[in-house]
């Protein structure tokens, strides 16, 4: 079983690292077409609305991130359940220091973009600064090469799936629209039934991916976010023994390269879709776009330190074997790329055009800052050394 779980790790890191590269070329080719082909008409594109399906009426962005994300998150679910049963969240020891480090790194950006926006309109966007991206970050550290010791990258890889895990709780308590309680309480009625077949060891993933279609429509009519049904699928799914014929590892593992190399890309082709305009780039200096950058570049490491610093002090942990605390400072900073959670976030934290675009903007800033600084600080460690 921790074989299995190993050799599925070992693909996650190789697939991950390769993903973040593909992410930054369509991240730089999305924003050359947004900034080249006339009259915006490639900005254009990911808003035409193809019509109302099902009473959705959505546009093509909104079908990508409400839809094809949710297949995202059910993957961030499973990669979560195989952390907490049989990876490095298990036994709960292993589990201290990446929880205590990502909560450090959730709310030190959290409480910096808050006390920057206080008393504003966009206090809302709180939870931008509070995720890791896992792609971007391992790919990151791929560039590093040996300075990087495995005991890092899987520290990286805990503390990123714990973000995902606490931005989704947030998306859950804080982002959601009005509450339609009916379908709510159809699409948790759909979660209990997908429970009983756990519980009666029907291990065919077949009727639980058609039963979670119909969840996925009562949650998004619901009013809170549907990619929340991609995590309570993921989580119905039988774990068993933890092998790969086990319906969650089999699943994860069909997942990984169509989540890593088509829908994460098709995402950041359609939102970072930002044509360049002077009112976008004033607003960088607005206190929503303040918070974002302090949030990421100081608010990631500051946390990340603080809270290791603070469980090994009190001796609740040590730090892992080949692991120094410089490293993890590099790792904090690198920890500081955002972009899909974060892009994700700010689509559901704000309404207006300007706060959007100059949100992703700065995202998209600090995230380069903040990966630049952390690779330059792993390529300096061997004068350290």
């Amino acid at each position: 079983m921790r074989e299995a779980a190993r050799h599925l790790f070992k693909d996650f890191i190789t697939s991950e690292k390769n993903a973040g590269l593909v992410l930054l070329f369509c991240a730089i080719l999305s924003l050359v077409l947004s900034n080249v082909i006339s009259s915006g008409a490639y900005s254009h594109f990911w808003h035409l609305n193809p019509g109302a399906v099902f009473g959705l009426d959505l546009s093509i962005e909104a079908w990508i991130n409400d839809g094809l994300m949710t297949i995202f998150f059910l993957m961030v679910g499973l990669e979560i359940e195989r952390e907490l049963y049989d990876g490095e969240l298990n036994p709960i020891k292993n589990a201290i220091l990446p929880i205590g480090a990502a909560l450090g790194g959730m709310l030190i950006p959290a409480l910096l973009y808050t006390l920057v926006n206080f008393g504003t309109e966009t206090t809302h966007g709180f939870g931008i600064p509070m995720g890791t991206d896992i792609a971007f970050a391992l790919g990151i550290l791929s560039l590093a090469g040996k300075r990087v010791p495995l005991a890092l990258k899987i520290l990286l890889t805990a503390i990123a799936i714990i973000d995902d895990l606490g931005s989704i709780i947030i998306i859950a308590l804080f982002y959601g629209s009005g509450i339609h309680f009916g379908f709510l309480a159809a699409s948790l009625s759909i979660f209990i039934l997908l429970i009983l077949l756990n519980h009666l060891k029907v291990h065919s993933s077949i009727p639980y991916l058609l039963l979670g279609v119909p969840m996925w429509y009562c949650m998004m009519r619901s009013g809170i976010h549907p990619t929340i049904s991609g995590v309570l699928l993921a989580f119905a799914l039988p774990f068993g023994d933890g092998s790969k014929r086990s319906p969650s590892i089999h699943l994860q593992h069909n997942l990984h390269l169509p989540v890593a190399f088509i829908i994460l890309p098709i995402f950041t082709l359609a939102n970072t879709a930002i044509p360049i305009r002077a009112n976008f780039l004033s607003s960088l200096l607005d206190p929503h776009a303040i918070g974002i950058g302090l949030g990421l570049l100081v608010g990631k490491p500051l946390g990340i330190c603080l809270a290791s610093f603070a469980l090994i002090k009190f001796k609740l942990v040590q730090l892992p074997k080949g692991i120094v605390w410089y490293d993890i400072l590099a790792l904090g900073c690198i920890a500081g790329i955002g972009f899909t959670m974060s892009i994700f976030i700010t689509q559901l934290a704000f309404t207006e055009e300007v706060l959007i675009q100059s949100s992703k903007l700065m995202i998209l800033i600090a995230s380069a800052v903040a990966g630049c600084i952390g690779l330059l600080l792993f390529k300096m460690k061997k004068f350290l050394d």
